[in-house]
């Protein structure tokens, strides 16, 4: 993907000082709901509530060592990892059938693959350069953005509480920042103050509104531990069984189309090309996350979209706060006092920005697919894959009880078969306007 004008204010390799790294970081993992995949998984699992909780600590653990392995060594871009929801199926269903142990089995194979492919191989980058130009990127930065939209809706009408007063409390996060948004187009120094913090903001004010509705409880911080070790393959040694790594790879396929769009989307928002060394890291760099993750018992990991919209909200893609948050996420892992606390923030507050994220991750990828001339061919390649998106949003999961295995996990996030279907089109549609077009 080209390179184009930005919005950004703190640069990627600009030097920023520790505290002001550490405020930088912890507003992404405020903004993140890295811990609702896991409980959906814990739940699925029949986990006790100690090994629910040692669960989700680990995944925090995970996540902030997979983001500095990302952000430093792999795409070396402001890419922030979390747990996936494309596998929730899979690992609930292989865990319920074989055991836990089978589940650190069936993840180390996959996610060695997906490195391997990357570096020494170098076989990803090729893939994506032939079959993803700009007008495919961008779509499925726009796909990215509509199927993250009905979770963080769901996820407010779906949250403990009344549903009116959930509503509102979403609503009033997501104006405070959008208020920060338009007060910080002032390219002052209080704008740029507002707009960097916005978050912080906007999850502070929407948490005292929350307050107002009893829906602010953090009592169980006091009976949460202050120091946890982790430790390796805490559910069980690693059971190798074919059908389940099988499984598994074909599914990490598929996260790593849904985060090849999050890729797209930091590619858009900071104006850094996707060149092939730096897809080919990415790869590596997933793999490699998603390998030690295993190790300690966590789930898949992909790059966050809502991260990759918060760029764009907040106009920091320093690498340097992205790492801090690793740190940060790292010591959640370890300080299940902090990590209980996160947790207690609202769903509300944090789905009401979840909501203004998936806005800006939209409105990136349309800048992306802005320049190219929409005939009937590009039409389709941009409509059909949108139209297959909210599809599988929508679809009813009772729907998906008879669908053979691999089916259901694919059509478990509608990113990947809009992303799948975008490719597709751009691969077996005529296009005899190529060159004029792209």
């Amino acid at each position: 993907m080209q390179t184009q004008k930005t919005n950004i204010v703190v640069g990627i390799d600009e030097k920023i000082g520790v505290k002001k790294a550490f405020l930088l970081g912890l507003q992404h993992v405020l903004a993140m709901d890295l811990y609702i995949a896991p409980i959906i998984i814990a739940g699925i699992l029949s986990l006790s509530t100690a090994n629910m909780s040692f669960f989700i600590q680990m995944c925090f653990l995970a996540t902030g060592i997979g983001t500095i392995i990302q952000t430093k060594f792999g795409i070396r871009l402001p890419v922030v990892q979390g747990p996936s929801y494309v596998p929730i199926g899979a690992i609930g269903a292989i865990g319920s059938k074989l055991g836990l142990g089978a589940i650190a089995g069936s993840l180390i194979p996959g996610a060695l693959i997906i490195a391997l492919i990357g570096y020494p191989l170098k076989w990803f980058a090729k893939v994506v350069q032939k079959i993803i130009p700009p007008l495919v990127g961008g779509t499925v930065i726009i796909i990215v953005g509509i199927s993250l939209m009905p979770i963080g809706m769901n996820n407010i009408y779906g949250s403990p509480g009344n549903i009116w007063h959930n509503i509102l409390i979403a609503g009033v996060t997501a104006g405070i920042l959008m208020l920060c948004i338009m007060l910080g187009r002032n390219k002052g120094k209080l704008g740029t103050t507002i707009r960097i913090i916005s978050v912080l903001i906007a999850i502070l004010i929407g948490t005292v509104t929350a307050s107002f509705f009893g829906q602010v409880d953090f009592s169980p911080v006091k009976d949460a531990a202050w120091f946890s070790l982790p430790k390796f393959f805490p559910f069980g040694a690693p059971v190798f069984d074919i059908s389940a790594i099988l499984t598994m790879v074909f599914v990490y396929f598929i996260i790593l189309i849904e985060t090849t769009g999050t890729w797209f989307v930091v590619s858009s928002v900071t104006g850094k090309e996707l060149n092939e060394e730096r897809l080919n890291r990415a790869s590596f760099g997933e793999g490699l996350g998603c390998f030690v993750g295993s190790l300690f018992g966590s789930t898949p990991m992909t790059g966050y979209s809502s991260n990759a919209g918060l760029l764009a909200i907040t106009g920091v893609a320093s690498r340097t706060a992205i790492m801090a948050g690793g740190f940060i996420l790292i010591a959640l892992g370890l300080i299940p006092k902090l990590s209980t606390a996160i947790t207690c923030i609202p769903e509300p507050v944090i789905n009401g920005i979840f909501g203004i994220v998936c806005v800006a991750i939209v409105a990136n990828g349309m800048k992306v697919i802005q320049p190219i001339m929409i005939d009937d061919r590009n039409m389709l390649i941009i409509g059909i894959p949108i139209l297959l998106t909210i599809a599988t949003v929508i679809l009813p999961a009772e729907a998906l009880e008879s669908t053979p295995d691999f089916v259901g996990y694919i059509l478990s996030s509608g990113a990947a078969v809009g992303a799948l279907a975008t490719v597709l089109l751009h691969l077996i549609l005529p296009n005899k306007l190529a060159k004029n077009n792209e």
